[in-house]
Parts: C-alpha cells; sequence; structure tokens
C-alpha cells in the first residue's frame, strides 16, 4: 500500500576534479555517492544521522538501485539533486532522484531506489519506527 507521499529534497554540489575519469566527465560511480550524500542531507533534516542508526540499531538498506547516465557532468559544474519518495509499503520504499546541471538545467543522471528499513539486530527488514514515518514524510498512523 502507498501512503500519501509528500516529502521532497533538493540538495546541490559542485563538480570537483579528482571526481573525472579518464575521459575527462564524472566517473559513474561517483554519481551513486552524490546520490547518497543527498540521501544523507535528507535524512539530517530529522535529525537521522550515523549515530542514531548506531544507538537505535535501525537504519536505511538499498534493495535494488537502478541509474541512468543521460548527460556528461565536467569539472567546476553545479548540480542538483532532487530526492523525493515515490513508494511506501510497510517495510520497503521507493526513492526518485535526478541530477540537474544548474548551468543549462539539463537533467545529467537520473536514480531509481528501493530500499528498507533495517533492524542491525535482528538482521531483518521491519516497518518504520515513529521517527522514520517523519523522516519519509509519511503519515504518522502505520500501516
Amino acid at each position: 500500500m502507498t501512503e500519501h507521499l509528500h516529502i521532497s529534497h533538493l540538495s546541490e554540489f559542485l563538480i570537483y576534479e579528482t571526481w573525472l575519469d579518464s575521459f575527462g566527465h564524472v566517473n559513474h560511480a561517483k554519481y551513486l555517492e552524490l546520490y547518497e550524500q543527498a540521501r544523507w542531507d535528507w535524512l539530517s533534516m530529522y535529525q537521522i544521522s550515523v549515530e542514531t542508526i548506531k544507538s537505535t540499531g535501525i537504519g536505511p538498506v538499498v534493495l535494488e538501485v537502478k541509474v541512468r547516465y543521460l548527460r556528461e557532468l565536467k569539472a567546476r559544474q553545479q548540480v542538483q539533486i532532487h530526492t523525493q519518495l515515490t513508494g511506501f509499503q510497510k517495510k520497503t520504499f521507493q526513492i526518485a532522484q535526478h541530477m540537474t546541471r544548474l548551468e543549462d538545467g539539463e537533467t545529467a543522471s537520473t536514480l531509481e531506489i528501493t530500499g528498507g528499513i533495517f533492524d542491525l539486530h535482528a538482521r531483518k527488514l521491519i516497518a518504520p519506527p515513529p521517527e522514520w514515518y517523519a523522516a519519509l514524510g509519511l503519515e504518522s498512523t502505520q500501516a
């Protein structure tokens, strides 16, 4: 079941020279790092950090990722990553992200991710506790 979804977040990054590959554009793996950092930026708005995950034993886990590379990114370009929750079921969620070059508004890349909330002690997916409902932008009533 998908609940009312309204969470959205924007992050901006400057592309550094050290992120380039031998072709002179951003290495494909760096895109994943940028997308992940944008998701951490989003979670930090809700006071969810690595420390929170360690202390509660509950955190997000990636189950599946699909990336599309559409336009080159080169050194010193500014990019914006839009992150949005697009689906939620009892223990899993879907997030869509897209990366836009600020200079021309072109979409450089898109990412679709399926994740879950993971109990690090039980080593299994669980329904999100209340603080994760808030971070995911879901209604406070649990499914």
